[in-house]
Protein backbone atom coordinates (compact mmCIF):
# COMPACT_ATOMS: atom_id res chain seq x y z
CA UNK A 1 0.00 0.00 0.00
CA UNK A 2 2.36 2.59 0.87
CA UNK A 3 4.39 2.05 -2.65
CA UNK A 4 1.44 3.24 -4.56
CA UNK A 5 0.45 6.78 -4.58
CA UNK A 6 -3.64 5.94 -5.78
CA UNK A 7 -4.70 2.12 -5.26
CA UNK A 8 -8.44 1.18 -5.80
CA UNK A 9 -10.12 -1.85 -5.45
CA UNK A 10 -13.49 -2.96 -7.88
CA UNK A 11 -14.10 0.49 -8.23
CA UNK A 12 -17.56 1.22 -9.61
CA UNK A 13 -19.73 3.77 -10.54
CA UNK A 14 -23.10 3.31 -11.74
CA UNK A 15 -25.81 6.39 -12.20
CA UNK A 16 -29.64 6.17 -11.94
CA UNK A 17 -30.02 5.57 -15.29
CA UNK A 18 -28.32 2.10 -14.65
CA UNK A 19 -25.30 3.29 -17.22
CA UNK A 20 -22.35 2.04 -15.33
CA UNK A 21 -19.74 4.57 -16.15
CA UNK A 22 -16.71 2.82 -14.31
CA UNK A 23 -16.65 -1.06 -13.58
CA UNK A 24 -14.93 -2.90 -11.15
CA UNK A 25 -11.46 -1.26 -11.75
CA UNK A 26 -8.56 -1.95 -9.73
CA UNK A 27 -5.99 0.68 -10.12
CA UNK A 28 -1.98 1.07 -9.03
CA UNK A 29 -0.22 4.03 -9.37
CA UNK A 30 3.29 3.59 -8.29
CA UNK A 31 4.92 6.56 -6.08
CA UNK A 32 7.05 8.39 -8.53
CA UNK A 33 5.10 7.37 -11.38
CA UNK A 34 3.86 9.37 -14.26
CA UNK A 35 0.74 7.16 -14.68
CA UNK A 36 -0.57 8.28 -18.23
CA UNK A 37 -5.08 7.59 -17.94
CA UNK A 38 -5.82 6.49 -21.53
CA UNK A 39 -9.60 5.86 -22.95
CA UNK A 40 -11.59 7.13 -25.48
CA UNK A 41 -14.97 9.79 -24.86
CA UNK A 42 -17.14 8.21 -22.39
CA UNK A 43 -14.61 5.29 -21.35
CA UNK A 44 -14.77 6.39 -17.09
CA UNK A 45 -11.34 8.41 -17.28
CA UNK A 46 -12.79 11.26 -15.49
CA UNK A 47 -15.37 9.49 -13.62
CA UNK A 48 -12.62 7.99 -12.24
CA UNK A 49 -10.77 10.85 -11.65
CA UNK A 50 -13.68 12.45 -9.83
CA UNK A 51 -14.32 8.93 -7.30
CA UNK A 52 -10.74 9.68 -6.44
CA UNK A 53 -10.62 13.13 -5.41
CA UNK A 54 -14.03 12.79 -3.18
CA UNK A 55 -16.22 14.44 -5.58
CA UNK A 56 -18.13 11.77 -6.83
CA UNK A 57 -19.15 8.69 -3.84
CA UNK A 58 -18.67 5.48 -5.65
CA UNK A 59 -21.64 2.88 -6.16
CA UNK A 60 -19.39 0.21 -4.65
CA UNK A 61 -15.72 -0.36 -4.43
CA UNK A 62 -12.58 1.12 -2.25
CA UNK A 63 -10.01 3.85 -3.05
CA UNK A 64 -7.08 5.06 -1.35
CA UNK A 65 -4.95 8.46 -2.05
CA UNK A 66 -1.24 8.60 -1.06
CA UNK A 67 -2.27 5.33 1.57
CA UNK A 68 -5.41 7.05 3.53
CA UNK A 69 -9.13 5.78 2.07
CA UNK A 70 -11.51 8.08 -0.10
CA UNK A 71 -13.96 9.95 0.66
CA UNK A 72 -13.08 9.16 4.21
CA UNK A 73 -9.94 10.81 4.94
CA UNK A 74 -10.37 13.58 2.10
CA UNK A 75 -9.60 16.40 4.69
CA UNK A 76 -6.39 14.81 5.65
CA UNK A 77 -4.86 13.51 2.58
CA UNK A 78 -5.95 16.51 -0.46
CA UNK A 79 -3.96 19.28 0.85
CA UNK A 80 -1.33 16.97 -0.37
CA UNK A 81 -2.91 16.54 -3.74
CA UNK A 82 -2.86 18.79 -6.36
CA UNK A 83 -5.65 18.51 -8.80
CA UNK A 84 -6.75 19.75 -12.80
CA UNK A 85 -10.41 18.23 -13.32
CA UNK A 86 -12.53 18.82 -16.49
CA UNK A 87 -11.42 22.27 -16.92
CA UNK A 88 -10.49 25.10 -14.53
CA UNK A 89 -13.29 27.20 -12.89
CA UNK A 90 -12.15 30.76 -11.40
CA UNK A 91 -13.88 34.31 -10.74
CA UNK A 92 -14.12 36.01 -14.32
CA UNK A 93 -13.53 39.43 -13.06
CA UNK A 94 -10.73 39.16 -10.72
CA UNK A 95 -7.11 38.54 -11.92
CA UNK A 96 -4.96 35.79 -12.14
CA UNK A 97 -3.40 36.44 -9.37
CA UNK A 98 -6.14 37.75 -7.45
CA UNK A 99 -8.10 34.17 -8.03
CA UNK A 100 -5.03 32.12 -6.81
CA UNK A 101 -5.32 34.32 -3.77
CA UNK A 102 -8.87 33.43 -2.73
CA UNK A 103 -7.71 29.88 -3.42
CA UNK A 104 -5.28 30.22 -0.79
CA UNK A 105 -6.56 31.47 1.37
CA UNK A 106 -9.46 29.36 1.55
CA UNK A 107 -7.06 26.29 2.12
CA UNK A 108 -6.52 26.34 6.03
CA UNK A 109 -3.27 24.43 5.77
CA UNK A 110 -1.50 27.00 3.57
CA UNK A 111 0.79 29.54 5.35
CA UNK A 112 -0.64 32.97 4.46
CA UNK A 113 2.68 34.50 5.11
CA UNK A 114 4.09 32.85 1.91
CA UNK A 115 1.04 32.91 -0.19
CA UNK A 116 2.11 36.52 -2.69
CA UNK A 117 5.95 34.34 -3.10
CA UNK A 118 4.13 31.12 -4.01
CA UNK A 119 1.24 32.50 -5.99
CA UNK A 120 3.78 34.23 -8.21
CA UNK A 121 5.85 31.17 -8.51
CA UNK A 122 3.48 29.40 -9.69
CA UNK A 123 2.66 31.88 -12.06
CA UNK A 124 5.83 31.81 -13.52
CA UNK A 125 5.86 27.98 -13.73
CA UNK A 126 3.28 27.86 -16.12
CA UNK A 127 4.13 31.18 -18.17
CA UNK A 128 1.57 33.79 -16.53
CA UNK A 129 3.63 36.31 -15.11
CA UNK A 130 2.85 39.00 -17.65
CA UNK A 131 -0.89 38.10 -17.31
CA UNK A 132 -1.19 38.15 -13.49
CA UNK A 133 -3.25 41.10 -13.77
CA UNK A 134 -5.39 40.27 -16.28
CA UNK A 135 -8.77 39.33 -15.52
CA UNK A 136 -9.55 35.97 -16.34
CA UNK A 137 -12.52 36.75 -18.14
CA UNK A 138 -10.11 37.83 -20.79
CA UNK A 139 -8.11 34.75 -20.82
CA UNK A 140 -7.62 32.45 -23.53
CA UNK A 141 -8.73 29.03 -23.23
CA UNK A 142 -5.22 27.80 -23.45
CA UNK A 143 -4.32 30.61 -20.57
CA UNK A 144 -7.35 29.63 -18.58
CA UNK A 145 -5.51 26.03 -18.43
CA UNK A 146 -2.25 27.29 -17.82
CA UNK A 147 -4.07 29.32 -14.14
CA UNK A 148 -5.82 25.75 -13.46
CA UNK A 149 -2.07 24.17 -13.47
CA UNK A 150 -0.92 27.16 -11.44
CA UNK A 151 -3.83 26.80 -8.79
CA UNK A 152 -2.31 23.05 -8.68
CA UNK A 153 0.84 24.02 -8.15
CA UNK A 154 0.49 27.06 -5.20
CA UNK A 155 2.24 24.30 -2.88
CA UNK A 156 4.30 21.50 -3.34
CA UNK A 157 1.77 18.08 -3.78
CA UNK A 158 3.03 14.55 -3.51
CA UNK A 159 0.59 14.02 -5.59
CA UNK A 160 -0.63 15.69 -8.88
CA UNK A 161 -3.95 14.30 -11.14
CA UNK A 162 -4.49 15.91 -14.12
CA UNK A 163 -7.34 15.70 -16.37
CA UNK A 164 -6.72 16.66 -19.93
CA UNK A 165 -4.17 19.54 -18.99
CA UNK A 166 -2.98 20.23 -22.45
CA UNK A 167 -6.66 21.56 -23.70
CA UNK A 168 -6.57 24.44 -25.22
CA UNK A 169 -2.63 24.80 -25.58
CA UNK A 170 -1.07 25.46 -28.49
CA UNK A 171 2.42 22.99 -29.49
CA UNK A 172 4.51 25.40 -27.10
CA UNK A 173 2.18 25.06 -24.38
CA UNK A 174 1.73 21.49 -24.67
CA UNK A 175 5.65 21.27 -24.70
CA UNK A 176 5.91 23.30 -21.74
CA UNK A 177 3.48 21.45 -20.29
CA UNK A 178 5.52 17.89 -21.10
CA UNK A 179 8.19 19.27 -19.47
CA UNK A 180 6.80 20.64 -16.75
CA UNK A 181 5.76 17.21 -15.93
CA UNK A 182 8.87 15.55 -16.06
CA UNK A 183 10.43 18.12 -13.63
CA UNK A 184 7.76 17.50 -10.94
CA UNK A 185 8.46 13.51 -11.95
CA UNK A 186 11.70 13.95 -11.19
CA UNK A 187 11.52 15.90 -7.59
CA UNK A 188 9.48 13.30 -6.43
CA UNK A 189 5.77 14.16 -7.49
CA UNK A 190 3.72 11.32 -8.53
CA UNK A 191 1.56 12.15 -11.47
CA UNK A 192 -1.39 10.93 -12.88
CA UNK A 193 -2.62 12.54 -16.03
CA UNK A 194 -5.43 11.62 -18.88
CA UNK A 195 -5.42 13.25 -22.40
CA UNK A 196 -6.53 12.68 -25.06
CA UNK A 197 -2.92 13.16 -27.10
CA UNK A 198 -1.47 10.13 -27.56
CA UNK A 199 1.81 11.06 -28.96
CA UNK A 200 2.20 13.17 -25.04
CA UNK A 201 0.80 10.52 -23.25
CA UNK A 202 3.74 8.24 -24.90
CA UNK A 203 6.31 10.89 -24.94
CA UNK A 204 6.15 11.45 -20.51
CA UNK A 205 4.95 8.76 -18.73
CA UNK A 206 6.49 5.20 -17.28
CA UNK A 207 3.21 4.13 -16.59
CA UNK A 208 -0.08 3.17 -18.58
CA UNK A 209 -3.58 2.40 -17.75
CA UNK A 210 -5.87 1.96 -20.53
CA UNK A 211 -9.60 2.11 -20.14
CA UNK A 212 -12.68 0.73 -22.68
CA UNK A 213 -16.39 1.23 -21.71
CA UNK A 214 -15.62 1.59 -18.07
CA UNK A 215 -13.46 -1.43 -17.89
CA UNK A 216 -9.44 -1.18 -16.98
CA UNK A 217 -8.01 -3.14 -19.70
CA UNK A 218 -4.33 -3.10 -19.42
CA UNK A 219 -2.12 -1.13 -16.91
CA UNK A 220 1.60 -1.64 -16.11
CA UNK A 221 5.17 -0.49 -17.03
CA UNK A 222 4.49 0.86 -20.32
CA UNK A 223 7.71 -1.00 -21.64
CA UNK A 224 6.15 -4.09 -20.53
CA UNK A 225 2.94 -3.06 -21.78
CA UNK A 226 4.04 -2.59 -25.32
CA UNK A 227 6.42 -5.40 -25.52
CA UNK A 228 3.68 -8.13 -24.30
CA UNK A 229 1.71 -6.66 -27.62
CA UNK A 230 1.66 -8.45 -30.54
CA UNK A 231 4.98 -8.44 -32.28
CA UNK A 232 5.70 -9.21 -35.78
CA UNK A 233 8.71 -10.42 -37.18
CA UNK A 234 9.57 -8.98 -40.91
CA UNK A 235 12.27 -11.03 -43.28
CA UNK A 236 14.08 -10.02 -45.96
CA UNK A 237 15.28 -12.57 -48.91
CA UNK A 238 16.87 -12.80 -52.21
CA UNK A 239 14.20 -11.93 -54.54
CA UNK A 240 13.55 -14.97 -55.95
CA UNK A 241 13.32 -16.98 -52.55
CA UNK A 242 10.41 -15.40 -51.35
CA UNK A 243 8.14 -18.14 -52.16
CA UNK A 244 10.58 -20.55 -50.49
CA UNK A 245 10.63 -18.36 -47.20
CA UNK A 246 7.25 -18.08 -47.24
CA UNK A 247 6.77 -21.86 -46.78
CA UNK A 248 9.05 -21.99 -44.08
CA UNK A 249 7.47 -19.04 -42.17
CA UNK A 250 4.45 -21.32 -42.50
CA UNK A 251 5.69 -23.85 -41.52
CA UNK A 252 7.21 -22.36 -38.20
CA UNK A 253 3.05 -22.36 -37.56
CA UNK A 254 3.17 -18.01 -38.17
CA UNK A 255 0.27 -17.13 -40.22
CA UNK A 256 -1.12 -15.01 -42.14
CA UNK A 257 2.30 -14.46 -43.56
CA UNK A 258 2.26 -10.70 -45.84
CA UNK A 259 4.52 -9.87 -48.48
CA UNK A 260 6.35 -6.32 -49.59
CA UNK A 261 8.60 -7.29 -52.54
CA UNK A 262 11.71 -9.29 -50.96
CA UNK A 263 10.51 -8.59 -47.57
CA UNK A 264 7.88 -11.08 -45.58
CA UNK A 265 5.81 -10.40 -42.28
CA UNK A 266 4.32 -12.33 -39.77
CA UNK A 267 2.88 -12.32 -36.10
CA UNK A 268 5.95 -13.91 -34.24
CA UNK A 269 3.08 -15.09 -31.64
CA UNK A 270 5.21 -16.66 -28.69
CA UNK A 271 8.21 -17.98 -31.32
CA UNK A 272 11.67 -16.56 -30.49
CA UNK A 273 13.24 -14.56 -33.32
CA UNK A 274 16.40 -16.25 -33.06
CA UNK A 275 14.20 -19.79 -34.53
CA UNK A 276 12.95 -17.71 -37.41
CA UNK A 277 16.17 -16.99 -38.61
CA UNK A 278 17.78 -20.48 -37.89
CA UNK A 279 14.87 -22.00 -40.01
CA UNK A 280 15.23 -19.89 -42.78
CA UNK A 281 19.49 -20.51 -43.03
CA UNK A 282 18.84 -24.10 -42.49
CA UNK A 283 16.49 -23.99 -45.74
CA UNK A 284 19.25 -22.44 -47.56
CA UNK A 285 17.76 -19.19 -48.03
CA UNK A 286 20.01 -15.81 -47.94
CA UNK A 287 18.27 -13.86 -44.99
CA UNK A 288 19.39 -10.56 -46.31
CA UNK A 289 17.34 -8.67 -42.68
CA UNK A 290 15.54 -9.81 -39.96
CA UNK A 291 13.29 -7.15 -38.04
CA UNK A 292 11.05 -7.74 -34.60
CA UNK A 293 8.68 -5.10 -34.83
CA UNK A 294 6.28 -3.95 -31.52
CA UNK A 295 3.27 -2.23 -31.58
CA UNK A 296 3.16 1.68 -31.12
CA UNK A 297 1.33 2.41 -27.97
CA UNK A 298 -1.67 3.42 -30.83
CA UNK A 299 -1.58 0.31 -32.55
CA UNK A 300 -1.38 -1.57 -28.32
CA UNK A 301 -5.02 1.31 -27.46
CA UNK A 302 -6.60 -0.13 -30.96
CA UNK A 303 -6.15 -3.67 -30.14
CA UNK A 304 -6.93 -3.48 -27.04
CA UNK A 305 -10.37 -1.49 -27.24
CA UNK A 306 -11.16 -1.70 -30.83
CA UNK A 307 -11.20 1.86 -31.23
CA UNK A 308 -9.54 4.74 -32.69
CA UNK A 309 -7.52 7.36 -30.74
CA UNK A 310 -6.74 11.27 -31.36
CA UNK A 311 -2.59 10.77 -31.72
CA UNK A 312 -2.46 14.58 -32.68
CA UNK A 313 -4.66 18.13 -32.79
Amino acid sequence: MTALAVRTEGLTKQFRSGQRAVDGIDLSVPRGAVYGFLGPNGSGKTTTIRMLLGLVRPTSGRAWLLGEPMPDAAGAVLGRVGALVEGPAFHPYLSARANLARLDASDATADPRTARRRSDAALERVGLTAAATKAYRQYSLGMKQRLGLAAALLRPRELLVLDEPTNGLDPQGTREVRLLIRELADAGTTVLVSSHLLTEIDQVCTHLGIMGRGRLLAQGERATLIDRGAARVLVTTAAGQVAAARGVLAGLGLDPVTADGPTLGAPLGGLAPERVAAALVHAGLDLVGLEVRRPSLEELFVELTGEGFDVAR
